[in-house]
């Protein structure tokens, strides 16, 4: 208690810049419990979400400034219930954090020149923040617990909104789809391969580093642009045939021999292993399908669809025993929704925003049990192939009711609890935690008012 007592009173008497050898390099804004927060941890926060392209809602130096609070006390009652976050998911998601910005700047040297730092640092500091994100989410959940709302909660929601304030329930549908790849002429991996054949032996030679030609030829854009790096990952983030054969490289000097995977044919050159996660480079090839077997395909595809209207067996069957889309074929072609971000996610449900672009262009002007012409698209795996769809269900855009919209409304309910329970837990840790501002940055209209102690 004295120790912590003791840390408060140097905190409080602190002038509210810090120096480092006579020169002004940051300042103290904000003080929570034993935790300083520093202009510069803001202004880091601003350029990363300023990064990720997310606005504000109101002055950025009122609103970060009391989210890195609200963090502090969650964090500091995570130190209180010795409450820990997986590591290895932490240096995980550093790492595909890192990649992306990479990748959205360019490289390395535009990253550290964006946030005036080196890379190592920005690592370092984003390691930190996901470690904090991560364990207040996870002490959130604690508190929160798991929050069971009976039908008749559900239904007192319900009633008690009036006919305006009734959420809008998006247009929704079911989408069965059947797919046919086109066949790839052995020629053509023949061709593949022997390219790939020559890259490894003008590397072994010297004649190119690995990098160059994955900058030149690679077709994962994504990994290109990075001379063909892919970033630290575990085993459980790479294709089953990649990780086999990345994860038994040896020697950074020898290039793998030819992998195949749903994407296409690779080789892959190892970078460094930690631990359980590997960083290497690789280039892919993907075969070109020629307008002769894309035409073969769609030949076969309106046959398909001619039996299909003419009643010779269902939709559900052809999908089953003939359809190429190993996601779908065992669930009678029904398409589940992947989206994380999306409120029908591992659902069948799909907002017509959600659906591939090709899909979602046929199924707008279908009718329920409408089954359409053959069409081409671009698959998950960047392949072109030949679909057909049935538009099995479709919910047109609608008020929400508690007939059709419980699971709905029953989500809307359980998210307004969670903020109630969260916010009254805020505002009682608010009482009993040391809290100082700094002038200038007091006039703000806070979120919770109970920061500033007369």
């Amino acid at each position: 208690m004295m120790k912590k007592i003791l840390t408060v009173f140097i905190l409080a008497c602190l002038s509210c810049v810090v120096y480092a050898q006579d020169n002004v390099i940051d300042e103290i804004v904000w003080v929570v419990g034993d935790d300083a927060i520093l202009r510069s941890d803001i202004e880091s926060q601003r350029l990363y979400l300023q990064n990720e392209g997310q606005r504000f809602d109101g002055d950025p130096y009122c609103v970060l400034p009391e989210q890195i609070a609200v963090q502090k006390l969650f964090l500091n009652q995570a130190k209180i219930d010795s409450v820990e976050v997986s590591e290895s998911q932490v240096i995980q998601e550093t790492d595909r954090w890192i990649n992306f910005v990479i990748n959205q700047l360019g490289s390395k040297e535009k990253v550290e020149e964006y946030f005036s730092k080196k890379i190592s640092q920005i690592k370092d500091e984003r390691k930190e923040m996901i470690m904090e994100q991560q364990t207040v989410e996870q002490m959130k959940r604690q508190l929160i617990g798991e929050i069971k709302l009976t039908p008749a909660e559900v239904r007192k929601y319900y009633s008690q909104l009036s006919k305006d304030s009734l959420p809008n329930i998006p247009t929704t549908v079911e989408v069965q789809i059947i797919t046919m790849e086109p066949k790839i002429p052995f020629e053509e991996t023949d061709a593949i391969k022997a390219r790939l054949r020559q890259f490894t032996d003008d590397i072994n030679s010297g004649k190119y580093e690995f990098s160059t030609l994955a900058r030149l030829y690679s077709e994962d854009p994504e990994s290109a642009k990075r001379g063909g790096e892919l970033g630290f990952l575990g085993k459980g983030s790479l294709l089953p045939e990649f990780a086999n054969v990345a994860f038994n490289l040896k020697d950074s000097k020898r290039i793998s021999q030819i992998v195949q995977t749903e994407y296409g044919f690779h080789i892959i050159q190892l970078i460094e292993k930690r631990g359980d996660r590997i960083n290497c480079r690789h280039i892919l090839l993907k075969p070109k399908v020629s307008d002769k077997e894309l035409n073969d395909c769609m030949t076969r595809m309106d046959s398909l669809y001619n039996d299909l209207t003419a009643k010779k067996f269902t939709f559900e069957e052809a999908a089953t025993f003939i359809s190429a889309d190993k996601d779908t074929r065992n669930n009678k072609g029904l398409m589940v929704n992947q989206k994380f971000e999306s409120d029908n996610h591992s659902t069948p449900k799909f907002e017509m925003s959600e659906l591939p672009q090709e899909i979602g262009k046929m199924v707008y002007t279908m009718q329920v049990g409408d089954i359409s012409k053959p069409f081409t698209m671009i698959n998950d795996k960047q392949k072109e192939i030949v679909a057909i769809v049935k538009l099995k269900a479709r919910v047109d855009q609608h008020k929400a009711n508690i007939s059709d919209d419980y699971q709905a409304l029953k989500s809307i309910v359980e998210s307004r609890k969670r903020e109630e329970l969260l916010h009254d837990w805020i505002i009682k840790k608010q009482k009993s935690t040391y809290v100082r501002i700094s002038d200038g940055w007091r006039n703000c209209d806070f979120q919770y008012p109970g920061w500033v102690k007369e």
